[in-house]
């Protein structure tokens, strides 16, 4: 009995020994969790899931980037607003203009289906799209557009669509929207079905956003009702500035459901009404699982001061569990209240209070008393977001995408992890980001987290998922109110498992006259299933050729398709696409010089003679070559220059101009093409000279505003330092400055550098754009010499196997490391009439021999230094100069330093710099 009551004994301590120890590492794994709950902060540390964890576990792990492939559907689109996935994964989609446009999943083909007649003014136009949920059956398609004609009138309509053709005549009117079309903004438009069969439709407050002095738009003047959103937004008796949700009926009529804001016979407000109080609710989308509506609402610039000092410029993410009010124009973020401005006074007076809200306003034709208004989800300004970091800063237009749920795509070959599962999509036009938003057991705001942030975005306008799992997104493109190349549909894939091959395609000459040879290589392509064999397989002009590259040759004139087709060995397959023009050869522009290529030396004359060869173009016309020359004081961003084909003297204001490059500039300017602001090149005709501009303009970069070119309010960047929004003016100030015309021939003392230190360069630039020929647009060539100063830092390489170590006390940085065999490159050197390298050195090591060698590391040899080993400690930290001499060598070359020490271990010394000599 004693040996029996042992072995259960042994038995008990045993089990519980495995449960404390499963206990415990399950605790373990939940203070991973837990340490990354922080609001707004970047899952930076994944968790592994092991073979053996189950498979709740596995949905905890980030999927990595890899596992992502975006296909371009199409582009060049001209203001694309929303789409609807047919059940056979053909993309119906709407532009702004009235373009209505199908994406055949087969054929991989754009075709315009059908063009509506619409109002496209200010932000109206054709809006919103969404199919039926029982589309298979009855074939209805809904839209909402601005009626076209003198009667301003937005209207919800449904239209019957079979295969390929939309029958225009079979309009069905739901429900038409009184506007007004005397000042922009806000439209809104989207539309979209709940799981339940009940359409939605967001309208934006439609009121004169641009005379808000710094304020909201609550202007009760009389004559001034269009400027009061009192009279919209907060109106329940008006539509607009709304989430409306109806319930469409078999004959084309529609029926109020169950459970919105008011009472179904319009008693105290209008029936249709779920949600109130939005300025620009843009983007929305309802979790087809517990109903839950989410929208971003697109905020104003004001110059009210709310929580912490930040100007209340808020754009928010909103979630209604259920009907309500939400604040526009009387609250904003986390409900601050906006004090009430008298426009006639100019005076500020008290806040309302948002438990009891009241529209007082002589304009409001609703009730007076307003429903509770609710805070927003996520909300943010132009300045870093405190609550919310991730988010950015600068311009922004809030949108909110869909909820995902893995269960809702059984067996779809594309559907995201389980990681996912539950998460809201949330995306910015401006900024360019998709986040992910994970939620509490009780359906609140816990997290976010970046989503396909190794992609980039041009201003994304609709996010959805397919039944395939895989996410289409339609994107706007850069510049407002016109066609954009780089407006797409795209279509994003998510594969677990196996992941299809990435196919890229490198093309020789993409333009050239009949007959035209062009190489083809896939050899870019690359799987991330590194066992994968690939085969590779070309669709050109109509023919199949098989292979990683392909030469073929065009005997007529015009513009083809080449697809690229990548498959591996377990049959996934990637595609690639380009076009090739065929009929137009680029120019050919040559710089000839008896110079060096590369550097300049004092008391220096820069002597050319540019020739231009084109095969279309018999006779040149010399007037037509543009030469251009100036001095850069930050000469390493050459290539920013030559990119935006400008005179190098507009580029004296290089930070300014990369500035407005990587800031939110660029969503509302451009150089010389109309958008929703002005151009630089207006900017910089109209303020050139006059004084004070440069403070005048700054100010209004960093502080908003509007009234200058209309009322459009500019972003503010409260952020932004006061020198370099300088730098951004100076910049823009510069385009206005006739280049001094040049020859084609010419002798130049350099003599710009000097006192200036060793940073800038000489930019040299001729190019000449042809008459095109054939049907094939006009082509640009181009030729370039830039000079830099000889003197070149040893840890600038382009590439290179040592290390760098940097000194901030004493404002210096050099390579380590050096070991045998160690090099670094420098890419396209001329060494012509380079005689002799200086290297500044720092026995600190074994010793050894640089070798300068010629295209690699075993190239030809042209350059040897023998450096002594360090000899007494004090001599380590001793800099010296040392002078090697070099064989004449002309052309342009990647030099390759190789550090060579056979047999010694260990550091052989540092290298500060290189200098070479014409001495």
């Amino acid at each position: 009995m004693k040996l029996k009551y042992l072995l259960i004994f042994a038995v008990v301590i045993f089990i519980a020994s495995c449960a404390i120890k499963r206990q415990s590492t399950n605790v373990g794994q939940v203070s991973q969790i837990s340490a990354k709950k922080n609001e707004g902060r970047l899952l930076d540390t994944i968790i592994k899931a092991s073979p053996s964890e189950d498979k709740k576990t596995k949905a905890l792990v980030m999927p990595d980037s890899s596992r992502y492939t975006r296909i371009v559907l199409a582009e060049g689109l001209d203001e694309p607003m929303e789409m609807a996935i047919l059940p056979n994964l053909n993309i119906l989609f709407i532009e702004r203009k009235g373009g209505v446009k199908l994406y055949n999943n087969e054929s991989k083909e754009v075709k315009t289906i059908a063009n509506i007649g619409v109002f496209s003014g200010i932000e109206d136009g054709l809006l919103g799209v969404v199919i039926d949920p029982k589309f298979a059956d009855n074939h209805w398609v809904y839209f909402y557009y601005a009626v076209a004609g003198e009667e301003a009138i937005s209207r919800l309509s449904r239209f019957e669509l079979k295969g390929e053709n939309l029958n225009l005549k079979s309009e069905q009117v739901l429900l038409e929207i009184p506007t007004q079309r005397k000042y922009c903004c806000h439209s809104a438009g989207y539309l979209a079905f709940d799981a339940k069969g009940i359409l939605y439709l967001s309208t934006g407050d439609n009121t004169n956003a641009e005379e808000t002095e710094g304020h909201t738009p609550v202007d009760e003047r009389p004559g001034r009702e269009l400027s009061d959103d009192q009279a919209t937004s907060a109106n329940t008796n008006d539509l607009r500035g709304k989430i409306l949700r109806i319930k469409p009926e078999q004959d084309g009529s529609y029926s109020i459901p169950d459970g919105n804001l008011f009472p179904k016979d319009g008693s105290k407000g209008l029936p249709e009404i779920y949600t109130m109080g939005s300025r620009n609710p843009y983007r929305f989308s309802i979790d087809h699982k517990n109903g839950y509506v989410y929208w971003g609402d697109v905020g104003p610039d004001t110059k009210v001061v709310g929580e912490g000092g930040e100007y209340m410029s808020f754009d928010e993410i909103n979630q209604a569990k259920g009907p309500g009010y939400f604040g526009w124009p009387y609250f904003l973020g986390n409900n601050q209240a906006f004090p009430k401005y008298d426009f006639a006074t100019k005076k500020t007076g008290e806040k309302k209070d948002p438990a009891k809200p009241v529209n007082n306003s002589p304009n409001n034709t609703g009730e007076k008393e307003l429903p509770p208004a609710q805070p927003a989800m996520i909300w943010y300004g132009k300045i870093p977001s405190k609550n919310f970091p991730l988010v950015g800063s600068g311009g922004a237009t809030a949108a909110a995408g869909p909820v995902y749920y893995s269960d809702m795509f059984p067996n779809a070959p594309y559907k995201l992890s389980e990681y996912y599962s539950g998460k809201l999509f949330i995306y910015e036009w401006i900024r360019g980001w998709i986040m992910a938003v994970s939620f509490d057991e009780n359906g609140n705001y816990k997290s976010m987290e970046p989503f396909l942030k190794h992609l980039k975005f041009s201003a994304p306008t609709d996010m959805q998922f397919a039944p395939d799992g895989a996410i289409y997104m339609l994107e706007y493109g850069t510049n407002w109110f016109s066609k954009n190349t780089n407006a797409r549909l795209i279509r994003i894939e998510y594969q677990e498992g196996n992941r299809r091959p990435v196919a890229e395609i490198e093309v020789d000459k993409v333009y050239g006259a009949a007959p035209h040879t062009v190489l083809l290589s896939g050899s870019k392509s690359k799987d991330y299933d590194k066992d994968d064999q690939l085969s590779y397989s070309w669709k050109i002009d109509g023919k199949i050729i098989q292979g990683a590259t392909a030469r073929y040759t065009f005997e007529k004139t015009g513009i083809f398709n080449v697809e690229l087709m990548v498959k591996d060995d377990k049959g996934s397959m990637g595609t690639a696409k380009t076009k090739i023009h065929v009929g137009n050869t680029p120019p050919e522009v040559t710089i000839q010089t008896s110079i060096n290529r590369s550097f300049y030396w004092d008391n220096q004359i820069l002597d050319y003679n540019i020739k231009v060869h084109d095969k279309e173009d018999k006779i040149i016309d010399p007037r037509k070559v543009k030469v251009s020359f100036g001095y850069i004081p930050q000469g390493k961003d050459v290539a920013v220059i030559l990119a935006g084909n400008q005179d190098p003297g507009a580029y004296r204001y290089l930070k300014g101009a990369q500035m407005l490059a990587n800031l939110d500039c660029k969503a509302c300017h451009s150089m010389d093409k109309e958008s929703v602001g002005p151009t630089y090149m207006a900017i910089s005709a109209r303020y050139t000279g006059k004084k004070d501009a440069v403070n005048f303009l700054s100010g209004k970069i960093i502080e908003g505003g509007s009234g200058s070119w209309g009322e459009r309010a500019m972003s503010a960047h409260p952020a932004l330092a006061k020198e370099d929004a300088k730098e951004m003016v100076n910049y823009i100030l510069s385009l206005s400055a006739k280049p001094k015309k040049l020859p084609l021939k010419n002798a130049i003392p350099l003599k710009d550098h000097i006192g200036k230190g060793i940073e800038g360069s000489y930019l040299l630039n001729a190019s000449y754009r042809d008459l095109g020929a054939n049907g094939i647009e006009s082509l640009d060539g181009r030729a370039n010499i830039s000079l830099r100063n000889p003197l070149v830092q040893a840890d600038d390489f382009d590439s290179g196997n040592v290390r760098i170590v940097t000194r901030t006390t004493e404002f210096m940085a050099f390579i380590s490391n050096l070991t045998d065999k160690k090099y670094i490159s420098f890419n396209g050197i001329d060494l012509s009439g380079v005689k002799r390298i200086k290297y500044r050195i720092q026995q600190n090591g074994t010793g050894g021999n640089i070798e300068l060698r010629l295209g690699s590391k075993d190239g030809p040899l042209v350059s040897t230094l023998i450096v002594p080993a360090a000899g007494s400690p004090d001599q380590k930290l001793i800099w010296k100069e040392f002078l090697a001499p070099v064989t004449a060598t002309k052309g342009m070359h990647n030099l390759y330093f190789v550090f060579t020490a056979p047999g010694l271990k260990g550091n052989m010394f540092n290298l500060d710099w290189i200098y070479f000599s014409n001495k």
